[in-house]
């Protein structure tokens, strides 16, 4: 078998067998697949699109073409969420621990930001001595132990996905909804997950920002994993305004915090998160339907105990004992802080929420090349939503920044990113559920 003849018949339009994909996955993980042949094999994807057989096939041997995490001897659901990206959306912070909490274990393998959005890892590199490279060992035993472990993805783990991505990437390729789905997916199936829910976001801060586009790409989703064998729902969420009050990475772990704890809790960011648990407790067998799974995962929360398996995570992986009793004290501060004065007055009607990640990566809290470095302290707090009365004594954020002329020019970029007007549309946050 010849790279360039199934590159050949892709660019033709013809579906490729199971044996072809495997063929140019297994070269793409040896090295044997040049990265100009990598890359035509990419591009006639994404001018001709593949079935859905062949995405299964696809992210199937993505999966195979490393370690396969077998989780059998846990006595409970493996369980899993991927979100498409946004700002201020911290919700695994708080949902990994909720549902340990409810019986569920959860081995939430993360990513780091690259663009406008943020990173889970980088988040929790916001914490002293926290690792998130554990070693295969310590990843199992906190699992086993706490029932959750939020990681980042080790070597092993789908190396042929970090290849075709690193391609794509510098090829224009990127949004090929097949591609997608065979990256995030690979790395899901390759964690070993009995079930997953994808929070696909819709709207101007987000990676498809219209519902049509979010709708392809959530059904594409549940289509191939459930045809891989992985139970798999998705719940397409609002991403026309920050999810959480703050946007950063120390500022988005206060945030999940004092959400955990009770001591401060962004109501969108409560329905998003109350949701995709909901969702997950019930493919895991843990609840008999939405509404049982819904009132488990706010019981979780409200009882404290996810507070305390977060807690517990956070300690187990090299951060403090004391991390939920004094985050403040262990979090990196930014010594420049200030208010963001509106240009004007009224009421908040609309929010241009790239440009949001776009201030914070301006600020140093974000990257726009993966070797990047990260300034963990920076970024906004206390964000106003749509709908919100801002003024004089009103404030747009808090900006967080390294020096003053830093926070000016983020300032000036947040204040770009709102519109005020007479009135504003109703805030949303869940639109729709794709189901297997």
């Amino acid at each position: 078998m010849l790279p360039q003849e199934v590159i050949r018949k892709k660019r033709d339009g013809e579906p490729l067998t199971r044996e072809e994909i495997a063929f140019m996955v297994e070269g793409l993980t040896s090295g044997a697949v040049s990265e100009g042949q990598v890359a035509a094999f990419a591009m006639a994807v994404f001018f001709k699109g593949m079935t859905r057989e062949e995405a299964v096939a696809l992210t199937l041997a993505m999966r195979d073409s490393g370690t396969v995490l077998d989780w059998s001897d846990l006595a409970g659901p493996v369980l899993d969420k991927h979100s498409t990206g946004g700002i201020g959306d911290n919700v695994s912070l708080m949902l990994a621990p909720a549902l340990a909490a409810c019986g569920a274990y959860v081995p939430m393998i993360s990513g780091r930001g690259l663009g406008h959005t943020g990173g889970t890892l980088d988040k929790l590199d916001s914490v002293p001595g926290y690792r998130t490279q554990p070693d295969n060992d310590l990843f199992r035993k906190v699992v086993g132990e706490v029932g959750c472990a939020v990681i980042g993805q080790t070597a092993d783990l789908a190396p042929a996905d970090k290849r075709l991505y690193g391609i794509r990437d510098v090829t224009a390729t990127v949004e090929s909804i097949p591609l997608i789905t065979a990256s995030i997916l690979s790395k899901k199936l390759a964690a070993g997950l009995q079930g997953l829910v994808m929070d696909v976001k819709t709207g101007n801060g987000a990676f498809m920002p219209t519902i049509e586009a979010s709708r392809g790409l959530a059904k594409s989703l549940v289509e191939v994993a459930n045809g891989a064998g992985l139970k798999t729902t998705a719940l397409i969420t609002d991403m026309n305004e920050p999810l959480a009050s703050a946007a950063g990475n120390a500022v988005e772990v206060l945030n999940a915090v004092e959400f955990l704890t009770g001591a401060h809790i962004d109501q969108r960011l409560w329905d998003v998160t109350v949701a995709l648990g909901g969702e997950l407790l019930v493919t895991g067998g843990l609840a008999k339907d939405a509404a049982e799974g819904r009132a488990k995962i706010e019981a979780a929360f409200r009882s404290g105990k996810a507070a305390e398996r977060f807690g517990q995570m956070t300690a187990a992986l090299g951060g403090p004992a004391d991390f939920m009793e004094r985050p403040s004290h262990y979090l990196p501060a930014a010594p420049v802080v200030r208010d963001v004065a509106p240009q004007g007055e009224g009421a908040i009607a609309a929010i241009d929420t790239r440009a949001i990640g776009i201030a914070v990566v301006e600020l140093g809290g974000g990257r726009m090349r993966a070797s990047d470095s990260i300034d963990h302290a920076v970024g906004f707090t206390a964000l106003a939503g749509l709908g919100a009365k801002v003024g004089k004594s009103a404030p747009l954020a808090r900006v967080h920044a390294r020096d003053a002329a830093s926070a000016e020019r983020a300032a000036a970029g947040l204040r770009a990113a709102y519109r005020l007007g007479d009135s504003a549309p109703a805030s949303r946050t869940v639109y729709e559920r794709i189901g297997r």
